[in-house]
Parts: structure tokens; sequence; C-alpha cells
């Protein structure tokens, strides 16, 4: 599903990202887990094309996606990526509808087809009554689940999720976690996860370890 090759950043004098590599298949749930600083969100970053590698390779479904620039590297990350971030980065003047709407009308869908598609969504993910509330009349776990929406939309390939419950209450978390779970099972979502929080890590198929820029896979972490 992707695949990150020898992959190496810098920023000034600190070499972040000393040589990833990273494979995640289909369906997989995969947490990246590390200290701060060692390089876990530069990682997401870079892999869903927000930037650019110093040196190596992504590909997502065998396409080199560190090679595409401008309107066609837009087109394919809105396509093929979905994001849910620790700030729901939702737009304070719309809808949780219209906020769910906006990936779909950037990708050219038709108008009444996003919209339809996009109250299913809300409705699967419990918010079916609130499709009209705009973010500050929502909770934190409701705008975190209207930002997952968002990053289904489109169907994408793979949703990267960097500290999804990082705002969030232990309630909320949890109900996070769980959701993600559903979302795999129902839908064959493929996720790949930065996290601190513990529980999410255990949930995931497989746990990676990031420290001082290198990537390892870890059976031991949390035990």
């Amino acid at each position: 599903m992707i695949s990150g090759k020898n992959i190496f950043k810098r920023f000034g004098a600190l070499e972040v990202l000393k040589g990833v590599n990273l494979e995640v298949r289909k369906s997989e749930i995969v947490s990246i887990v590390g200290p701060s600083g060692s390089g876990k969100s530069t990682l997401l970053h870079i892999l869903g094309t927000l930037d650019k590698p110093d040196a190596g390779e992504v590909l997502i479904h065998g396409i080199s996606v560190t090679s595409l620039t401008g309107k066609k590297l837009a087109a394919f990350r809105n396509r093929h990526i979905g994001f849910v971030f620790q700030f729901h980065h939702l737009l304070p003047e719309f809808t949780a509808l219209e906020n769910v709407c906006i990936p779909g009308w950037l990708g050219q869908g038709k108008k009444k087809e996003v919209q339809q598609k996009a109250t299913e969504l809300l409705a699967l993910l419990g918010l079916g009554e609130r499709l009209h509330h705009k973010p500050a009349q929502l909770s934190g776990g409701e705008q975190q689940r209207v930002a997952v929406a968002r990053a289904l939309i489109n169907q994408p390939d793979i949703i990267l999720a960097d500290e999804p419950s990082g705002n969030l209450d232990s309630q909320n978390a949890g109900e996070l976690h769980r959701l993600f779970l559903s979302l795999r099972d129902q839908f064959k979502q493929t996720f790949l996860i930065v996290t601190h929080n513990e529980e999410l890590a255990k949930l995931s198929d497989r746990i990676l370890h990031m420290k001082d820029g290198i990537l390892t896979e870890r059976n031991d972490l949390f035990q």
C-alpha cells in the first residue's frame, strides 16, 4: 500500500531521518511510537507528500509520489491520502457537513453525490444529528470524528494520523481508537498512526519504534 525507501531528511545541521525504510500493507493498522523529536511526524509528513525527503523514495500503490509536483501532486494527495491531525483543522465558518464535503468538492465530485456520501459518513460516525453544527458547537470528540469523516470522503488508500487522540480525554480517545478498528474491519481501511498513546499502539497490528531518526519494528513495547 505504502512504501518508504531509504528516506533521509535534514533540517540545517540536524539529521532528522537516517535512511528510514517502511512498508505498510493494505488493511493494516500500524503505529509509530518514540520520544519527542525522534522524527515520527517528519516521516509521516514525507509519506503524506506534505514534505519532500532529501533522499529516498515514497511509493503509494507502486506510484513514486516523490517525483510528483504541483497540481499532479495535490490531486494525488487529495484522492489517495487522508489525514487526521491532533488539531482537527476544521474550518470554523463551515458546518460539519460542509467541512467533510470540501475534499470531495476539490476532487471534482458532483455536489449532491458528495453531500450524500458525507451525510452517510457522519451518520456512521454517530453525528447524524450534528450535520449542520459548526465546529464551535461540537465537543472535542465530535470535532475529531468530523475530521475522520473528512479524511474518508474520497475513499483514500491510506489514512495518516498524527497524534489523533492527543487532544482528547480518555473516554473520547478510547472511542476514536475503537472507531479506527471498526473502519478497518468494515472498509479494509489502512492506517499509519504516530502516537504517544499506549492503548492505541497496543490495538495496532504492528508497532514501529522511532529513535534518533532510525525506525525499527518492536514487539516488546508496552509489555
